[in-house]
């Protein structure tokens, strides 16, 4: 008997992933490839796109050999990708090469741009049409970017001959042999170009950016058909059956397939989606209304909260400052102190996202003493992390939304401390599943879905597992001196 398999290629901000899942969800076999980050400029964030291309193949060739070795039944039926959303690139339809570096959705280069469109009184119209906020996290100003500063590049995206696309439309012409050119409607939704009423780009905001509509790509549900890997490009053939951003994958992998379900995932930053069923709804605290997925041409939709600086804090802590060689240090650091002894983090090393969206202001350190050290920056780390989700929370009851239940993923969630502090500020349960990369497993049910590797969703989600539920342990008047604490903190940075 053969073992149906799918494989998963979760391309992420700082490194990629290949997973392969059998039809029970189980992990056949993963690997993980970091790639360098570039900062060119103070508020600048660029990727190189063969190193995330060279990256992805390596993985994939190293899973695939792995699981053909270890399961010699192994039948693979499709690619499901999900990868970091808004990161924009650029590049020549005839030869597949980038004009310009990938410019990565932390990147601020453009918010003088996001600003003076706000100041000309556009932002309404931005957030009717896309539920998205003028600011510089979304693509629309990165291509513009690009094709005003790339010499000749506005004439050759007129004539047809440049294409633009987050990284999974990257991935899938570089995958197909440049046959491809598409997207989702999840990352079409993130490009501030795309309407969430009509399913399409609309024109009026493809002339507010000045991006030509030559270079956009073709949209697509969230599980159709892709084409296939071009013949040498990975050991096998194989079709592209699911697409999905990252987060929106992560709310398929969690299985927050109901109006209400909840999910917060924690990789290099924290986003959380809440699930409002088959109708947009606005919130009136700066929260954004997106896509969560698209099956048979039916869009359902989420609230969404990103915070910009989430994993990639601990990666500071690691590279930047050099304190810790391995980020899941941080626990035992952070567990060793018995408060935080004032010290608070704000990590607004690109700026603060949902609910301030204020790109101008960087990070800052506070209540530093001669007795501060390693131990009180990995824990200023971790809970400003925490703190930034509870603010987030804030915003949605705001709108009158108080889940009870939080559903947690991504690396930092291996992290007991962690889980545990997000437990007791946010007061509430939090729940961890057995798998924690639910990006990948969400991206591989999308290609499973259609490839009869999966049932139906209510089979998926049976497979679903829990591994850990924290209760909140926290005194609710030490809670909210370790609140004021940080927004103390947060007040002296931005006023």
């Amino acid at each position: 008997m053969t073992l149906p398999a799918v494989i998963a290629i979760d391309q992420g901000t700082t490194s990629s992933r290949a997973m392969i899942f059998d039809a029970s969800t189980r992990v056949l076999a993963q690997a993980q490839q970091e790639f360098p980050q570039s900062y060119p400029a103070d508020g600048w964030v660029e990727h190189e796109p063969h190193a995330i291309w060279q990256s992805v193949l390596a993985v994939c060739h190293e899973v695939i050999a792995t699981a053909q070795s270890t399961f010699p039944s192994i039948a693979l039926k499709a690619i499901g990708i999900t990868n970091q959303r808004e990161t924009t690139l650029v590049w020549d339809r005839a030869t597949g090469e980038p004009i310009y570096p990938a410019i990565v959705w932390q990147d601020r280069r453009t918010a003088q741009h996001c600003q003076r469109l706000v100041d000309e009184g556009h932002e309404e119209l931005v957030i009717s049409k896309t539920g998205l906020l003028l600011d510089p996290y979304f693509s629309a100003t990165k291509v513009a970017w690009i094709l005003d500063h790339v010499d000749g590049s506005r004439e050759q995206a007129l004539a047809g001959k440049l294409a633009f696309g987050t990284i999974d439309s990257f991935l899938i012409w570089r995958l197909t042999g440049g046959q491809v050119h598409a997207t989702d409607a999840t990352n079409a939704s993130r490009t501030c170009l795309y309407n969430i009423h009509t399913g399409d780009w609309d024109d009026e905001l493809l002339e507010l950016f000045n991006v030509p509509r030559e270079v956009l790509p073709e949209i697509k549900d969230c599980d159709a058909d892709y084409g296939q890997t071009a013949l040498g490009i990975l050991p096998l053939q194989l079709p592209i059956r699911g697409v999905a951003g990252d987060q929106q994958a992560a709310t398929i992998g969690q299985c927050c397939f109901d109006p209400g379900d909840i999910k917060s995932t924690y990789g290099t930053g924290c986003f959380v989606m809440l699930n409002t069923g088959k109708h947009p709804v606005q919130s009136k605290n700066r929260l954004l209304t997106t896509v969560a997925y698209q099956l048979e041409g039916e869009r359902h939709y989420a609230l969404e909260g990103s915070i910009f600086i989430a994993g990639a804090a601990v990666q500071w802590l690691r590279d930047g400052l050099q304190i810790i060689e391995q980020a899941s240090e941080t626990e035992a650091l952070a567990a060793s102190l018995p408060g935080n002894e004032g010290v608070y983090m704000v990590p607004a090393f690109t700026g603060l996202g949902v609910p301030y969206w204020r790109p101008d202001v960087r990070g800052a350190i506070f209540g530093l003493t001669r007795a501060t050290g390693p131990k009180h920056f990995a824990r200023a780390a971790l809970e400003s992390i925490v703190y930034m989700t509870q603010d987030l929370f804030d915003a949605m009851a705001k709108d009158g939304i108080s889940p009870s239940v939080l559903r947690v993923d991504g690396g930092l969630v291996a992290n007991q401390w962690f889980c545990q502090f997000l437990a007791d500020i946010l007061d509430q349960n939090v729940i961890r599943p057995v798998i924690l990369e639910t990006t990948a497993l969400g991206a591989a049910y999308l290609a499973g879905r259609s490839t009869g590797v999966f049932g139906d969703r209510d089979a998926f989600a049976a497979c679903w597992q829990q591994q850990h539920c924290f209760e909140p342990r926290m005194t609710s008047s030490e809670r909210q001196t370790m609140l004021n604490g940080w927004r103390n903190a947060l007040d002296r940075l931005i006023n």
